[in-house]
C-alpha cells in the first residue's frame, strides 16, 4: 500500500513518452508474452519497485484500470462498455474503509437495506436502478455472501454497467461489481496506517509484501476495525480481517496463487426510519423530513448481525505459447450469519407526529413484513472458472478468441427463531415512542430454535412459516467470444455464453402447514455484440449491445422466498443493453475521458411485496436511458483530478398497474455526480501539503413503482489535508459531510436510513 507517493510524489514520466512509444506499449499489451511481461511491470511499480515510479501521471486516469480478470483481457480503455473504476489512490487519499464507501465515487449506485420477508441488510446495491446484491465479485469470481465488505485488501474496484451475463453468467442487470485484491508481488513492501476519529473511531491495518526467492512472494494484510456512527444511536461494528497469499512463478509464463480471506463483523443493523405521508400530502418522505431527531434508532437489545465469511482462492496462469493463455480460478468459501434486526412499521399512530402532541405517535418494530424474525444462517459455495485466450491471424485479420467453462454450487440453510411477549409467541405487538424510542422492551424474549412451533414467522401466508428454509443451486455454463480485427483501427467481437439454472428450496418443520419444496430448470443463452474503431491508441468509439437473465432462485443466499410453483408460469427477467460511447485520452495519456449514451430495457420484472415479503412477476417492462460522463487523471503534475455525471430517464413502460405505467423507476435518480481533486504544494521539499476534497450528489429517488414515496436530493461535502514527513510517513486528517447535511444511505421501499454525521478521522502511516 503506498500512502507515502500516491500524491506527493507524483511523477510525469509517462505522460512525457513519445507517440511512437506509446504505440509500441499498445502493440505490447496486444501479444500475450509481452503483456504478461508489461503486467508484471506494471504490479512491481504499483506495489512498491521505485518509490518516484509507484505512482506516475496514469494513476488517477482510470482508463489504464485492468478489469482484473482473463475474461475481460484489456483495460478499461479498450473494453467497449461503460466501466467505472476506483482506483486505489483514490481509496487512500479518501481513507476508504468499506465498499460501500468507496462505490459512492460510481454514479448509478444505491443502496437498499434489502427486500423481502426477513430483511437482508448487509451489501445490497443497486446498479441504474437494478438489483446487484448478487453480482458482486472478486477477482472475477462470485462473492456471494450477505455481509457488509472492509475494504482492507482491495487494490482497485470495476463497475461494469450494463447486462454483463455473456461474462459473469445470470444477473447483472444493471451491472457487475469485481474487486481486484491485494495479491503477493515480487519485491518487498511494508505498510501500516493506525486512524481514529469521531464515533469513538478506532482502525489499524498492516500490508506486509516479502519475496522469498526468485519468482516466489508471500503478502499478508490485516485489518482491526472498531467504530460507532455520527448522527445515529446505538449503531457500531466491530469487526477485523486477515488475508494472506502466496504466489509461486510470479514473473515467469506459468504462475499460481493461493489467497485466503477472513473478516468477522459484529454489527448494529440499522433500518433507518419510517417513511410517512403528512396529511394533505400525496407525497411520503422519511420521517425525519418533518423534524424527528435524526439520532431516532427503533431497534432492542436483540438486534444484532454477526457475520464469519472464510474464502480460499486458487488461481493458475500459464503461457503456453505466444498466441495461447490458460488460467482456471478456484474459490471455496464458507459464511455463517446470526441476523436479528427491528425493522420500523408505521400505522395511524405515526400521524400523530402531527398532532398537537407528537410523543403519542408510535412505532411498531415488529410490524414489518410480519416479523421478522430472527435467524442463523449458514451457507457455502464453490466456483470454478477455466478459460483460454488464443491470439492468431487469418491472412491480414488478426483473432482474440475467449472460452471456457463456469461450474458453481451454493447452498444456503437458515434456522428461524421466534420472539414471545407476555407470553405470546409470534406477537406483531412490540411498540416504542416515534420520538424517544427505548431500545428496551419489557416482556420481550427471544426463543431458541423449534421453542416455538407454529407462527414462527408471522406471516400471512406462503412458505416462510417454517423452522428450516433450505435453497441450493447449481449452475453449468460455457461462454465463448471472439474479436476480429478486420483493418488496425477497427474491430468486431461477438460472444455467448450458455447456462443451465438448477435450483431448489424448501421450507419445513415447525409449522402445521404443509411442507413446501420448490424446484425448478433453466437454460438460458446471453449474447453480445460490439463494434470498436480505434484510430489513434488515445481514441476508442465503441456500440455495443448484450442481453442478460434473471431466472428465479438466482438469489440463493440472500432472498428467503425464491422460488414459485411451476403452475404459476414465472419467466426470467430478461434485460437488453444499447450503447454507444467513446473513450479519449489527453495529455500523453495523463487524462483520460468517456462519454456514453444508453438504452437500457427490462421484462417480467420480479417485485417483492413490502407487506409480506411474497415475490410475484409483475410483467412490468421498464426502460432506463441517459448519458454518462467520466473524467480523470492528472492535469498537472501537482494537480489531480476524476469526476463523474449520470442522467438517467428511468420509466415503467408496461405494467398490470395501469397506474403505474409512465411512472419512475424506483430508486434511480434522475442525475448523480461526483467529483474529487488534489493539489500538492512542494511535493518535493519537508514542507509539503496536500490539499483535496470533492462532492457526491443524487438527485431525489422514488422509493415505490407507484411514485408515492420519496428520498430528498443527497448532497455530500469531503475534504482531506496531508503531510509526507520523509519519503515514508505520511499524516492526513479526513473530513466528512462537512455541511452535516441530512442525507439518507440506505433506501427500502417504505423507509431510508440517515446518512453518517460530521465526522472526522486522523492517519498516520508508514511505507517502506
Amino acid at each position: 500500500m503506498t500512502f507515502a507517493c500516491t500524491a506527493a510524489y507524483a511523477h510525469t514520466a509517462q505522460g512525457e513518452e513519445s507517440a511512437t512509444q506509446r504505440k509500441k506499449t499498445r502493440e505490447d499489451t496486444q501479444d500475450p508474452a509481452k503483456r504478461k511481461r508489461a503486467e508484471k511491470a506494471r504490479a512491481t511499480q504499483q506495489d512498491g519497485g521505485d518509490e518516484h515510479l509507484i505512482v506516475h501521471g496514469a494513476a488517477m486516469n482510470i482508463l489504464h484500470e485492468p478489469i482484473g480478470l482473463g475474461r475481460m483481457p484489456e483495460d478499461i480503455m479498450h473494453t467497449p462498455q461503460t466501466v467505472n473504476a476506483v482506483p486505489q489512490i483514490l481509496m487512500q487519499q479518501q481513507n476508504v474503509k468499506s465498499l460501500d464507501e468507496a462505490l459512492r465515487n460510481v454514479p448509478g449506485i444505491t443502496a437498499s437495506v434489502g427486500e423481502g420477508e426477513g430483511g437482508m441488510a448487509g451489501d445490497q446495491f443497486l446498479i441504474r436502478g437494478f438489483a446487484a446484491q448478487n453480482d458482486i465479485y472478486e477477482n472475477g469470481l462470485r462473492d456471494f455472501g450477505v455481509y457488509t465488505r472492509d475494504s482492507f485488501d482491495y487494490d482497485h474496484i470495476s463497475v461494469i454497467k450494463g447486462p454483463s451475463s455473456e461474462v459473469f453468467g445470470n444477473g447483472t442487470t444493471g451491472g457487475a461489481i469485481n474487486i481486484v485484491t491485494r495479491v503477493a508481488h515480487l519485491g518487498d513492501t511494508y505498510n501500516t496506517q493506525f486512524s481514529g476519529g469521531s464515533g469513538e473511531y478506532y482502525r489499524g491495518t498492516l500490508d506486509v509484501n516479502k519475496q522469498i526467492g526468485e519468482s516466489t512472494a508471500v503478502r499478508i494484510t490485516g485489518m482491526g476495525n472498531e467504530n460507532n456512527v455520527v448522527g445515529r444511536d446505538n449503531i457500531y461494528s466491530h469487526r477485523w480481517g486477515l488475508a494472506p497469499s502466496i504466489g509461486f512463478g510470479l514473473g515467469k509464463k506459468t504462475s499460481f496463487t493461493l489467497e485466503y480471506f477472513h473478516q468477522s463483523d459484529n454489527r448494529i443493523p440499522d433500518y433507518g426510519v419510517p417513511v410517512i405521508t403528512r396529511p394533505g400530502s400525496k407525497i411520503g418522505r422519511p420521517a425525519t423530513e418533518y423534524g424527528l431527531n435524526r439520532h431516532s434508532w427503533y431497534g432492542t437489545n436483540y438486534d444484532q448481525d454477526v457475520s464469519n465469511v472464510n474464502m480460499l482462492t486458487a488461481r493458475l496462469n500459464s503461457e503456453i505459447s505466444s498466441h495461447l493463455t490458460i488460467s482456471d480460478d478456484l474459490r471455496g468459501g464458507l459464511y455463517d450469519r446470526y441476523f436479528s434486526a427491528s425493522q420500523p412499521g408505521c400505522d395511524a399512530t405515526c400521524q400523530k407526529l402531527f398532532f398537537t402532541n407528537p410523543s403519542q405517535a408510535q412505532i411498531n418494530r415488529r410490524g414489518h413484513l410480519g416479523g421478522p424474525e430472527p435467524y442463523q444462517q449458514n451457507d457455502w459455495s464453490v466456483q470454478n472458472v477455466f478459460s483460454a485466450r488464443a491470439n492468431f491471424r487469418t491472412g491480414f485479420i488478426r483473432h482474440q478468441v475467449i472460452a471456457g467453462w463456469d461450474v458453481e454450487h451454493i447452498y444456503d440453510r437458515r434456522t428461524n427463531y421466534a420472539y414471545n411477549f407476555n407470553g405470546v409467541n409470534g406477537t406483531r405487538t412490540d411498540t416504542t415512542s416515534m420520538v424517544n424510542p427505548s431500545h428496551v422492551q419489557p416482556g420481550l424474549l427471544l426463543g431458541g430454535p423449534g421453542q416455538y412451533q407454529y407462527d414462527l414467522v408471522n406471516l400471512s401466508g406462503g412458505a416462510g412459516r417454517k423452522l428450516y428454509k433450505t435453497g441450493d443451486a447449481t449452475d453449468v455454463g460455457a461462454f465463448l467470444s471472439e474479436q476480429m480485427w478486420l483493418a488496425p483501427w477497427f474491430s468486431i467481437r461477438g460472444g455467448f455464453r450458455w447456462d443451465h439454472w438448477n435450483s431448489q428450496y424448501a421450507a419445513t418443520e415447525g409449522a402445521t402447514a404443509a411442507d413446501t419444496r420448490l424446484s425448478q430448470q433453466q437454460n438460458t443463452i446471453n449474447p453480445t455484440v460490439s463494434l470498436m474503431y480505434t484510430p489513434s491508441d488515445n481514441t476508442m468509439v465503441y456500440f455495443n449491445w448484450a442481453r442478460s437473465t434473471t431466472p428465479l432462485g438466482l438469489y440463493v443466499t440472500n432472498s428467503s422466498e425464491p422460488l414459485k410453483t411451476s403452475t404459476q408460469g414465472f419467466s426470467p427477467e430478461k434485460a437488453s443493453l444499447y450503447e454507444i460511447g467513446i473513450k479519449q485520452q489527453f495529455l500523453h495519456g495523463r487524462l483520460g475521458a468517456t462519454a456514453s449514451l444508453f438504452r437500457l430495457e427490462k421484462g417480467n420484472a420480479l417485485m417483492t411485496d413490502p407487506s409480506t415479503g411474497s415475490v410475484s412477476s409483475s410483467s412490468d417492462t421498464q426502460r432506463n436511458q441517459g448519458v454518462e460522463l467520466s473524467l480523470s487523471g492528472q492535469i498537472t503534475r501537482n494537480w489531480s483530478l476524476i469526476g463523474t455525471y449520470a442522467y438517467y430517464d428511468a420509466t415503467t413502460t408496461g405494467s398490470l398497474t395501469a397506474a403505474d405505467i409512465g411512472k419512475r423507476i424506483q430508486y434511480a435518480p434522475k442525475n448523480m455526480a461526483t467529483i474529487w481533486s488534489t493539489y500538492t504544494i512542494a511535493p518535493d521539499k519537508p514542507w509539503n501539503l496536500t490539499f483535496g476534497g470533492g462532492l457526491t450528489w443524487r438527485d431525489s429517488v422514488w422509493l415505490d413503482a407507484a411514485n408515492t414515496a420519496r428520498v430528498p436530493h443527497t448532497t455530500e461535502w469531503d475534504a482531506m489535508v496531508s503531510h509526507m514527513v520523509g519519503h515514508r510517513w505520511r499524516l492526513a486528517l479526513n473530513g466528512y459531510n462537512l455541511a452535516n447535511r441530512l442525507n439518507y444511505s440506505n433506501l427500502f421501499s417504505d423507509r431510508a436510513t440517515p446518512s453518517v454525521g460530521r465526522t472526522f478521522l486522523g492517519s498516520i502511516s508508514f511505507t517502506y
